[in-house]
């Protein structure tokens, strides 16, 4: 899960899909495309907001996203198209490409095209991103269990 600074929406998507995974059978991870917030902790809404959601995200910490998570992860979602565009830039052959892709494209009854930063917004904004997430997450993770289960 990979946004700009790695504090508002991926924790919460790295919370959110982690929750509906098997941990045994499945990694989630989450970074930034800036380094920013390099070792913070996720935003305090963030973290109220999947904590009212019974979803602990307090400690996850912020890292920048790295070639070698190419190596690592079988998918990577981004949050938004700059996100994309920057994870992109770092890929170092059609292998690696194919493995990004906008999370919003995960499910085809989301209108949306990316999911919004939160970031200068209010409480009310990490809740409408937490239900896209949500909602996203919830039949990304039936796909995932589908393919690998």
């Amino acid at each position: 899960m990979v946004c700009l600074g790695n504090i508002c929406r991926s924790p919460l998507a790295h919370g959110i899909l982690e929750s509906k995974l098997p941990s045994d059978k499945f990694y989630v991870d989450s970074a930034g495309t800036a380094n920013y917030h390099v070792g913070d902790s996720p935003d305090y809404r963030s973290i109220a907001v999947a904590k009212s959601n019974g979803i602990d995200i307090s400690n996850q910490r912020a890292r920048q996203f790295k070639v070698s998570d190419f190596d690592t992860f079988d998918y990577i979602y981004t949050m938004d198209n700059s996100n994309y565009q920057n994870v992109i830039a770092l890929a170092r052959n059609s292998n690696d490409i194919i493995k990004v892709k906008c999370i919003v494209d995960a499910d085809e009854t989301i209108q949306e095209t990316h999911i919004p930063d939160p970031y200068y917004g209010d409480i009310s904004d990490f809740q409408n991103v937490y239900k896209m997430l949500e909602k996203i997450c919830c039949k990304l993770s039936k796909t995932l269990q589908n393919t690998y289960l």
